[in-house]
């Protein structure tokens, strides 16, 4: 999700990195390794699993001791990281080779080899399942060894996922429920930011009664550009989004990635305490939700949903929270169906995205006031487990609110003019 400032209020917009901002999957399914046993794989497995455990020890010299030599600019670069990453709390940090080949390697002299792979991790006292990034490594041979030279492959036009200690020196401030991750930032804004992510996560306690980890973890990068650089994404189409929640949908435990928030300082800083609160609950929503929200799960449910959660501190009326939607009713125009996915599209019309979001989030707020809260929550874990995406909602519409898609529609648009009027 994120946030954005407008003349009539803030609004809360999401985005959909939920399906795996930091995945492989972004780059299609991986082929399997090529000759994954033999020499060469089993090789550079070994040369990956030393430079994880000289991460996980905090060794310098024995993860510099993975970098080529004779790739003097890169080496410069990897000592560089690697003391910025000093105060991150990890867990487990370990590499896969997926295969090999597959693009063009760096230019490096002697034997070289195309290396595609997986990077998982875990925070400490945070993460229950691992973040899982892509990285696409020259690999050199020097005196029987292989060695990393570069980390900068394409696949199918993607790169590796950025990580924020490649961006500079992360800061580190741990909340009593989350751990705020910055780099370029006063240390002020961090702890003001786990305040805030502190005071959301008893919120989702209070309405989500289902198992999640309870905690949140929250990037904070120098800028907009490096915030879309670490979803592999260029600036223009998060240019007004306060935050963004990474993760894949559905699974459990260690089949399902570990959630991250990522906050847009620039926008996030316009915002009023209000806003911020509001942000920071939408996404935690997003996290706790994760797990019931599927491929089946449209966005004005996820969306709404998150909203209803955030909104639900009292002090802001339906009007000044949707106060693009209170215009077009106003002008006559009382939307005729709920809001499909291309309407949460970024990059499309603001007014048009802004409505998208202000509907759905009414869609939810109609089921909570009419059905109860616990309700909309049974609603919501219906839809994500229906096995596809036609029909989901209706039936999930029959089953637990004993509507019809029509009935449902035609109340939502009966509620929207009343609420907004």
């Amino acid at each position: 999700m994120a946030g954005r400032w407008r003349s009539g209020g803030w609004r809360a917009l999401l985005c959909l990195p939920l399906v795996g901002a930091f995945s492989l999957s972004g780059c299609g399914p991986a082929p399997a390794p090529d000759d994954p046993e033999g020499r060469d794989g089993r090789a550079v497995q070994r040369m990956l699993d030393q430079r994880a455990v000289a991460v996980r020890e905090r060794d310098t010299d024995a993860f510099l001791a993975t970098v080529d030599r004779g790739a003097t600019r890169y080496l410069a670069e990897q000592r560089r990281v690697f003391r910025q990453m000093a105060a991150v709390p990890l867990r487990s940090w370990s590499y896969r080779l997926v295969r090999t080949g597959g693009f063009r390697t760096a230019p490096v002299g002697g034997r070289s080899l195309a290396a595609q792979v997986e990077l998982r991790y875990r925070l400490r006292g945070y993460d229950t399942a691992p973040v899982v990034s892509a990285q696409y490594l020259t690999l050199a041979r020097r005196d029987g060894r292989w060695y990393v030279a570069s980390d900068d492959g394409v696949v199918n036009g993607k790169r590796g996922m950025e990580q924020l200690w490649d961006q500079g020196t992360v800061d580190v401030v741990r909340g009593a429920h989350s751990l705020v991750l910055g780099v370029g930032q006063d240390r002020r804004v961090l702890r003001a930011l786990a305040g805030i992510a502190d005071r959301a996560v008893p919120v989702l306690g209070q309405v989500w009664p289902h198992e999640w980890a309870g905690r949140v973890v929250v990037e904070v990068p120098a800028s907009l550009g490096r915030m879309a650089a670490l979803l592999g994404a260029t600036a223009d189409g998060y240019r007004g989004i306060a935050a963004v929640t990474t993760g894949e949908v559905g699974g459990a435990g260690d089949e399902a990635p570990a959630d991250r928030v990522i906050v847009n300082p620039e926008a996030y800083q316009v915002l009023g305490d209000f806003g911020r609160r509001v942000v920071i609950t939408h996404e935690t929503a997003h996290v706790a939700t994760r797990t019931a929200t599927s491929a089946s799960t449209p966005l004005w449910l996820s969306e709404g949903f998150a909203d209803w959660v955030g909104y639900r501190t009292p002090g802001r009326t339906p009007r000044h929270i949707a106060p693009e939607l209170t215009d077009t009713v106003a002008a006559g125009r009382l939307p005729a169906a709920l809001p499909r996915d291309d309407d949460f599209r970024f990059g499309s019309d603001p007014d048009r995205l802004s409505r998208a979001y202000e509907q759905g989030w009414l869609a939810c707020r109609l089921i909570a006031d009419r059905w109860g809260e616990r309700k909309l929550v049974d609603f919501y874990r219906a839809v994500g487990r229906a096995p596809e995406r036609s029909g989901a909602v209706e039936s999930a519409l029959r089953k637990v609110l004993g509507v019809s898609l029509a009935e449902f529609t035609a109340l939502w648009r009966k509620y929207v003019a009343a609420e907004l009027a």
